[in-house]
């Protein structure tokens, strides 16, 4: 063992890394179930999804899975399933280095040689190591997946400096770094506080245990205590990463700061919404200004000043409304916000009893769900129905819904490659004839995807303008109207409209590109108008304009009116997906699939869809999806506002808190049965909406 140093201990360290997976803690294998995802399929039907070497002919390889199953003396005409453990094994991970004897052709004569069988999974992975094509790379990946590194299982540091521990009499305990790290904040925080330091190390290790420790409270006075310190960054929602950022601020105690933050409320069960307004309150307290874009009601009532922007978005925003006080702003009747805190446009929960899920038959049902926190728990959702799943943040809801539920149903509906989150089974699959996932992922990774291009609008707007007579007679196709393809579009800025100009060590800049203006094509093709308007114009024009515009093209006017319907009416046709916020993404991919005549029995999956929505947005929002509902298809939604919670028609309470006080089903039922259940966090802040709904009635 070397003289121990901190990087000894850190994973981004060669010194303390694991050798095997470099400190990140997973590696890329094989998958067995992707190689074969048909386990009731037979060898000689195609069960085995051979991996092909270049695009080239599988057959060699078939016929040594043939002289395998004949070595072994299985037959190919039964399930996979069905087959010897022995030779699924040997099919997988090779024979061990005996050779077997295989039936090869070769130039129309077929003769038998013994070959070494390494194993289908062993040869896609080292196919995946060792090549140098893009392509082969890629097909190869289509089988591999990603699990714990299997020298340090997911800990990332070299064993020797992982049997390092801290004792700690006080708890009885005795914890390596990786242990400490892998506790929640809370309790690592309890840990370190009642850590007994030897009288000899007391001057050196004292200030580390205190630092650590004025650390960690902080983290926890922000609502974080239920995250893990090792948690992955890439897994934090935008809230809880703004959230650490404010933890580090508490810490610095710095005061004349002007602190501007953009909705640190996202992600936040208004029990954990509290804690975080306290905060703010104590940096304000410390003499700095804290500037917060909000839409949280709670956040709203605890400011000090309020401005108000609108009255809408787009063109039909960017006026003062109202500015000062809580009272100002409720006084002032042009005021939506004003309108909102009055207790205005609320809907009530107790008012939502009328359907009764207890009577559907159709259900999806996971059984046994253990992942992160959960604790093998049973979860009934009925379909056709809007449901909401609800808690505090960490309480389990993206565990269930997005890592058991989602990829469950993605593999076996679609055949996708995740692995789902720790479940015994998934029933009732055959109830859902499509599973829809409408995520807050950008549209696309270019900043040429736009609204246009992602609702499929455009492909008929491009057709539209190849079939007028001036297109007809240059021979134009749709292709010419494309900024993505060449003979329409500018070649100065091969279609962007911008171009981009290198600034080295800071971020690129973009300038209008001074050959087109910014309009994309060239000067022929902004010659073709319809009524008017080149396909520069058209994508120029907002969503609402447009389905003005467009509203006798039959194929164009669902897809704009369904936009509108969203309420993205604002949004201009052509603007790059890269500018919109992660709310309006969303929305879009709603609009798509309002736009669709799709089947009955669609499941759609939505995590928190009211993220940077006003009230007035909300109602919206939940009108869309009470429409989806009401076509026959099932809405789950994972949601803190208490709108969407009050009209959902059945609602999943996880809790009662975060992380090990979480990972319970606390209450089931309708919003009005929330109210009436105790133990349920969500039922205590319905009641406190319903309470305003009350108000606003006797007001009026």
């Amino acid at each position: 063992m070397p003289e121990l140093s901190p990087r000894h201990f850190s994973f981004n360290s060669p010194k303390g890394a694991c050798r095997t997976c470099h400190g990140l803690g997973s590696e890329q294998f094989c998958d067995p179930d992707l190689v074969v995802p048909d386990r009731e399929k037979r060898l000689s039907d195609g069960a085995v999804k051979l991996p092909k070497k270049g695009g080239k002919d599988t057959s060699w390889q078939r016929e040594r899975v043939e002289g395998l199953a004949k070595y072994f003396g299985v037959s190919v005409d039964i399930p996979f399933d069905d087959l010897p453990e022995e030779f699924r094994n040997a099919l997988f991970y090779g024979t061990g280095g005996m050779k077997i004897p295989v039936q090869l052709q070769s130039r129309g004569r077929v003769f038998s040689k013994e070959v070494e069988f390494h194993g289908i999974c062993r040869d896609v992975e080292r196919l995946y190591e060792e090549t140098g094509s893009d392509s082969l790379r890629g097909h190869m990946g289509r089988f591999m997946t990603t699990r714990s590194c299997q020298v340090c299982h997911g800990r990332r540091l070299r064993k020797e400096f992982l049997a390092v521990k801290l004792e700690n009499r006080g708890k009885g305990s005795m914890l390596g770094i990786d242990q400490f790290c892998g506790l929640p904040i809370e309790e690592a925080t309890e840990w370190m506080e009642e850590l007994k330091i030897p009288d000899d190390r007391e001057g050196a290790v004292r200030p580390i245990g205190e630092e650590i420790c004025r650390r960690l409270r902080f983290l926890r006075e922000v609502g974080l205590g239920y995250l893990a310190l090792d948690r992955s960054a890439s897994t934090l929602s935008g809230g809880e990463f703004q959230r650490i950022r404010l933890a580090t601020q508490l810490g610095a105690g710095l005061s004349g700061v002007l602190y501007v933050l953009d909705e640190p409320s996202i992600g936040l069960h208004p029990e954990d919404n509290a804690r975080l307004i306290g905060a703010l309150e104590s940096l304000r307290d410390l003499g700095n200004t804290i500037v917060v874009v909000e839409h949280d009601e709670d956040m709203i009532r605890s400011a000090d000043h309020i401005i108000e922007l609108g009255p809408g978005a787009g063109m039909h925003g960017g006026e003062l409304i109202a500015e000062g006080s809580l009272e100002d702003v409720m006084a002032e009747d042009n005021s939506p916000t004003g309108r909102w805190l009055r207790g205005m446009g609320r809907y009530s929960a107790k008012s939502n009893c009328a359907r009764n899920p207890l009577g559907v038959k159709r259900r999806i049902s996971v059984r046994g769900a253990r992942e992160h926190n959960l604790k093998n728990v049973d979860v009934e959702i009925p379909l056709g129905m809007l449901v909401a799943v609800t808690g505090p943040s960490g309480s389990g809801k993206s565990t269930l819904v997005d890592n058991i539920l989602k990829r469950s149903l993605a593999r076996t509906l679609q055949g996708a490659k995740a692995a789902p989150g720790d479940h015994d089974r998934v029933d009732g699959v055959e109830h859902i004839g499509r599973l829809v996932v409408v995520d807050q992922a950008p549209l696309g990774r270019s900043p040429r995807s736009n609204p246009a291009t992602y609702t499929g609008a455009f492909d008929h707007i491009r057709a539209l303008f190849a079939q007028l007579p001036l297109s007809r007679q240059r021979g134009y196709t749709a292709g010419r109207f494309s900024f993505n393809i060449k003979g329409g579009r500018c070649e100065k800025c091969q279609g962007g409209g911008a171009l981009r100009i290198d600034m080295h060590f800071l971020n690129d800049a973009f300038v209008s590109c001074d050959s087109c203006g910014g309009r994309r094509y060239n000067r022929e093709t902004l010659e073709v108008t319809y009524k008017g308007r080149s396909i520069a114009d058209i994508l120029d024009l907002t969503a609402e304009e447009a389905a003005e515009f467009f509203k006798k093209v039959p194929r164009l006017s669902p897809l704009l009116s369904a936009l509108c319907e969203v309420g993205l009416g604002y949004l201009k046709l052509g603007q790059s997906a890269n500018t919109l916020s992660g709310g309006e993404a969303q929305r879009i991919k709603l609009a798509a699939e309002l736009a669709k005549t799709a089947q009955e029995g669609v499941l759609y999956l939505l995590d928190e869809p009211t993220t940077g929505l006003h009230h007035d947005d909300v109602i919206v929002l939940l009108g869309v999806l009470q429409r989806l509902r009401d076509a026959g298809h099932s809405v789950v939604v994972i949601e803190h506002n208490m709108e969407i919670v009050a009209a959902s028609d059945w609602v999943i309470d996880l809790g009662p808190g975060g992380g090990r006080h979480g990972g319970e089903v606390v209450a089931v039922g309708s919003p009005g049965d929330l109210i009436a259940t105790e133990r349920s966090p969500t039922g205590k802040w319905l009641a406190k909406a319903e309470r305003e709904v009350e108000k606003s009635k006797d007001i009026s």
